[in-house]
């Protein structure tokens, strides 16, 4: 009979696994971001050809299953290209180029967002598009995405737990050994549900606190 005192001995060898699943979660989103706001600008502002290839990459990355992703850059993509990523740094950039895919339609519809009078008015007094997109579109864009990018967060945390399948040792990959060694599966696997349960709440709060510091007055007043 497996012992249930048996895995308190395994609490901080999981607990450690949350250093990785913010790894993941941080460095997915950090990408995505990068990713995602490039995207978004070429959608608003550039040109229809290269609009129409981006969809390219927005649609294979919205519509493939995430272990598939992961599965195809750590053994086929990435080692064609040289490249020789850890299972770790092959999660996180999978994160993030999937993650930007998402991310560019929050940014897209941020920018929509901005009152299209001011992009005429200054248009109207010849104000390049560099500057448009820096000191009008940005700052009012990148404040009404807050919302939805804190649901990337916990989007995105959630997806970390599927990177067990090359090994990252997150959480759920620990749990998984934890569940091996001690014979036990209901407590090991609802400890890790507390954890990524902890780590949302966590997140969301500080983008609450963040949307709240940064929001525009008296614009999207409802959305939270």
């Amino acid at each position: 009979m497996p012992s249930i005192y048996s895995f308190f001995r395994y609490i901080p060898f999981v607990v450690e696994g949350t250093l990785w699943t913010i790894s993941l979660v941080l460095g997915g989103l950090v990408i995505g971001f990068f990713i995602g706001l490039s995207l978004a600008l070429v959608q608003s502002f550039g040109g229809e050809r290269l609009k129409k290839m981006l969809n390219i990459y927005i649609w294979f990355f919205r519509g493939t299953p995430l272990l598939v992703l992961l599965s195809l850059f750590y053994w086929a993509v990435f080692p064609s290209l040289g490249l020789e990523l850890s299972p770790l740094e092959t999660s996180i950039a999978v994160l993030g180029m999937r993650s930007g895919a998402y991310q560019s339609q929050i940014f897209k519809d941020s920018i929509n967002s901005v009152d299209y009078g001011q992009i005429l008015a200054a248009r109207s007094i010849g104000m390049s598009n560099r500057k448009l997109i820096s000191y009008i579109v940005l700052p009012q864009a990148l404040r009404i995405s807050i919302p939805a990018w804190s649901n990337e967060y916990a989007v995105i945390l959630k997806d970390s737990a599927i990177c067990f399948a090359l090994g990252v040792m997150e959480i759920l990959t620990r749990v998984r050994y934890v569940s091996t060694a001690t014979g036990l599966a209901l407590l090991p696997y609802l400890f890790a549900g507390v954890l990524f349960f902890i780590l949302t709440f966590a997140g969301t709060g500080v983008m609450d606190f963040v949307y709240r510091r940064a929001k525009i007055p008296g614009m999207l007043e409802g959305l939270r």
